[in-house]
């Protein structure tokens, strides 16, 4: 039967970048944004249930009160997989749209879309070692106590007013409209290959973590393994990245953390 003038047409247009990657790249999707984030959420928990337990298990290490490597590789590890949770799940976009801009060029790049993952998560390893540095300082000056939380509401308090100055800032907001336009930064950044996709996805990364590491300070604030507080920052950096109201939601996130830090400070 033909199609009557007026009806649904039969040769819909041509699928977005977002389509084209899901159809021909189920597997790399499924493994990047929903396995690799799922293993590391479970490690979180399992580790964070022990911390809070009977710390014989996933979190014994952390009982020795001695600074070695191995203590700092390890918290190293779980700072670099507690960011790879949080933080790829925002990074969907680009992901998918790099595999759909690869498919309509012809070019193979959809298949280093791990390549482009691992870029952008290598951001993130470094971050995590300077979240290890600074957690040893602060707990070098017993401003963190060995259950990862603040000693007291002071430090608190300045850790908030830092995050909530910082979402206030232009730099905090040029990062931030990098991170939520995937499809322009491959356009005027695009370079071939697996090493091209890997320096996107590091540059991509870094612009992430620039745009979200005063965040992560609330971290130490409410708890390095405080799953509410993990959860609750995953779903805002999401959002934020995501959400068509996401920048103006950095403006009103600031005010709250500024208002709270005062609260804090002098309650």
């Amino acid at each position: 039967m033909r199609d009557m003038p007026g009806s649904a047409s039969s040769n819909p247009g041509p699928p977005t970048l977002v389509e084209s990657a899901l159809r021909s790249h189920r597997a790399q999707a499924l493994v990047l944004l929903i396995f690799v984030p799922l293993v590391s959420w479970a490690w979180i928990v399992v580790m964070a249930r022990d911390m809070h337990g009977p710390m014989t298990g996933a979190s014994a290490w952390m009982m020795t009160a001695t600074w070695d490597l191995p203590h700092l590789f390890l918290l190293w590890a779980m700072w670099a997989v507690m960011m790879t949770g949080m933080m790829l799940p925002s990074a969907s976009p680009l992901l998918l749209i790099y595999g759909g801009v690869g498919r309509q060029r012809g070019s193979g790049a959809g298949h280093h879309v791990h390549a482009l993952a691992a870029g952008y998560l290598a951001a993130w390893a470094v971050f995590s070692l300077g979240a290890t540095a600074l957690q040893r300082l602060l707990a070098g000056s017993f401003i963190v106590s060995p259950m990862m939380e603040v000693t007291s509401a002071r430090a608190g308090a300045v850790l908030l007013f830092v995050a909530g100055v910082y979402q206030l800032t232009p730099l905090k907001h040029a990062c931030l409209r990098r991170c939520r336009s995937p499809l322009d930064f491959l356009m005027n950044r695009w370079r071939p290959g697996a090493s091209g996709a890997f320096r996107m996805g590091l540059e991509h990364g870094t612009h992430c973590a620039g745009c979200c590491w005063a965040l992560m300070l609330l971290l130490f604030a409410g708890g390095v393994m405080n799953l509410t507080v993990i959860a609750a920052l995953t779903v805002f950096v999401t959002f934020e990245t995501l959400a068509p109201i996401g920048p103006r939601s950095a403006w009103v996130s600031g005010g709250l953390l500024l208002a709270a830090a005062l609260w804090m400070a002098t309650r």
